[in-house]
């Protein structure tokens, strides 16, 4: 399967439509979706690796599967693309037409916390006003804390800043995505998680309902017995 035309008539016969409704019940768009699970994304890009192991040309594969416009091509683009060619332009085109919440997750996670200027995408995109480019930049933040084990802690100090600053957006992918990376942050070091319990009581006295549920959500998780033994026995880090 070298080819986009190839791929996407292998994810036509995927197709599942009660897989559709149930992602629907989720909050997923399902108006382009096919109804194929990320998982069985996942295993049809070994083969895909196996044989485009040029990266440019799997780049371009991957600009061929977003362009289709399928939502599990889309996904599949981001698994199967390599981070470091992407660009700026890439990363804004594909962020303008994010249009479901598992769809900018899995971009973010994937493939954009890995490039180059995923880090800067990250504070830039959370101040734009569209919902889900404002979500893509704090999903890149919890993304980032997770997968970025060499990044210093001094690095996500300007992310506590940004989330203290949307706490109290109010739309429901964005407060979730907020929720997110505070948690992932908080989970990262003793030292981070301190800072992250201390964003959130800051928080929990915002007027904002969007605010007080992000730090509710925050304490319980980060000072939870399970989080606490589990970051007593991490040993320096960053």
């Amino acid at each position: 399967m070298k080819d986009a035309e190839t791929i996407l008539s292998r994810l036509r016969t995927l197709a599942s439509p009660e897989n559709a409704a149930g992602m629907a019940r989720y909050g997923i768009n399902t108006t382009h979706a096919l109804g194929i699970p990320v998982s069985t994304l996942r295993a049809l890009a070994k083969p895909v690796r196996a044989e485009v192991q040029a990266a440019g040309e799997r780049h371009a594969l991957a600009a061929a599967l977003w362009d289709s416009g399928v939502h599990e091509a889309r996904i599949l683009a981001g698994i199967l693309d390599d981070p470091h060619l992407v660009t700026e332009a890439q990363m804004e085109t594909w962020a303008a037409s994010f249009d479901s919440w598992d769809l900018v997750d899995q971009t973010c996670s994937n493939l954009f916390s890995k490039a180059s200027l995923g880090y800067a995408k990250a504070l830039e995109w959370s101040v734009r006003p569209e919902e889900f480019i404002r979500r893509a930049g704090f999903s890149l933040m919890a993304a980032i804390a997770v997968h970025d084990q060499r990044r210093p802690a001094d690095d996500f100090e300007p992310f506590f800043t940004a989330i203290l600053a949307q706490a109290g957006d109010e739309r429901n992918y964005v407060k979730k995505a907020v929720n997110w990376a505070l948690r992932s942050i908080g989970k990262r070091s003793p030292a981070l998680n301190a800072r992250a319990v201390d964003i959130a009581w800051k928080m929990a006295a915002m007027p904002s309902r969007a605010a007080r549920w992000n730090a509710r959500g925050a304490l319980k998780e980060l000072t939870s017995p399970n989080v606490q033994e589990g970051l007593s026995r991490k040993k320096g880090g960053p």
